[in-house]
């Protein structure tokens, strides 16, 4: 599979895989290492993470998995995410939801994730929301500090806007690698408020997170949704395509600002057809059909 260049020492596969929804799927730990095997075979050598998904179990389950297949580690690059404080039984001190990025904060999370991870180092940390109460200063000592130490390679962020990424890119030494993002025909968001125009213009390849939008636009609910459904049902038709989530994975694949889709499945055959979206290419003006579907109105 094409890879994705990121840094001068971090390339990514071409899609992602999301570890989100990693406890929800109850595989036990040999069926959850079958699974990355596959995952690998596949091509995909890059699995997204966050401390708190699955109630901060997430990254344990999946270090259970590897750590009875040690070869897996040189054959993968790990992402996680950091910042995000939730109100969970394992930290009955919280009283409400908040962002730390103090770099003691920081340092420890990575500290927890690679304890958790059972690995040496991370490959990409991210930093999960821009936060109101936010020290730059703070997060690029911590960054440096990781760099040094060697428990973290590269940096980036996630859900940030094109301020929040210059502020934070001031601070810091080296350039932040990419930025993690809602993007899909549902969400148009960062066509609307420049990010997209920024990636191309820094060339940055952002991830996508919920490529799909999460069954909003597969299994519609709501007018939006439903007009998505089925202009990308139309021209699954027109390009001979069985599944209609290729539409959309090629839909993001086709942008020249590289977008790198996040999958979320526990399924491998459903990993099997995501794939299968590089396999041929909407033209301009299905691509264009997709967006307006998307904005709900026609271009100016």
């Amino acid at each position: 599979m094409h890879k994705v260049k990121l840094s001068d020492n971090l390339e990514i596969s071409r899609f992602v895989h999301g570890m989100w929804k990693l406890a929800e799927w109850n595989l036990s730990q040999k069926e959850l290492l079958k699974f990355i095997e596959n995952v690998i075979e596949l091509g995909i050598n890059t699995f997204d993470h966050a401390d708190f998904y699955g109630n901060y179990s997430c990254e344990q389950l999946f270090g259970n998995a590897i750590s009875l297949n040690k070869s897996i580690r040189n054959k993968i690059k790990i992402v996680t995410k950091c910042g995000v404080k939730l109100i969970s039984d394992k930290f009955p001190e919280r009283k409400i939801k908040y962002y730390d990025y103090t770099s003691n904060h920081i340092i420890q999370s990575i500290e927890n994730s690679l304890k958790n991870l059972q690995v040496d180092h991370i490959d990409l940390l991210l930093l999960h929301r821009p936060a109101p109460f936010f020290n730059p200063e703070e997060v690029a000592t911590a960054f440096s500090q990781l760099k040094k130490s060697g428990m973290v390679s590269n940096f980036g962020v996630s859900n940030f806007k094109i301020i929040q990424f210059e502020m934070l890119s001031k601070y810091m030494d080296e350039k932040l690698v990419t930025n993690q993002v809602e993007i899909s025909p549902y969400c148009l968001e960062h066509f609307e408020n420049g990010n997209m125009d920024y990636f191309l213009k820094e060339n940055i390849s952002p991830m996508a997170w919920s490529p799909i939008a999460s069954g909003k636009i597969l299994t519609p609910k709501d007018e939006k949704g439903e007009k998505i459904y089925q202009v990308i049902t139309e021209i699954a038709e027109e390009l001979n395509v069985n599944n209609v989530d290729q539409i959309v994975f090629n839909w993001l694949l086709k942008h020249p600002a590289t977008i790198v889709p996040v999958l979320g499945t526990g399924k491998i055959e459903h990993v099997k057809s995501a794939l299968k979206a590089v396999d041929f290419e909407l033209n301009l003006e299905q691509w264009y059909q997709i967006y307006i579907a998307g904005l709900g109105k026609k271009l100016p």
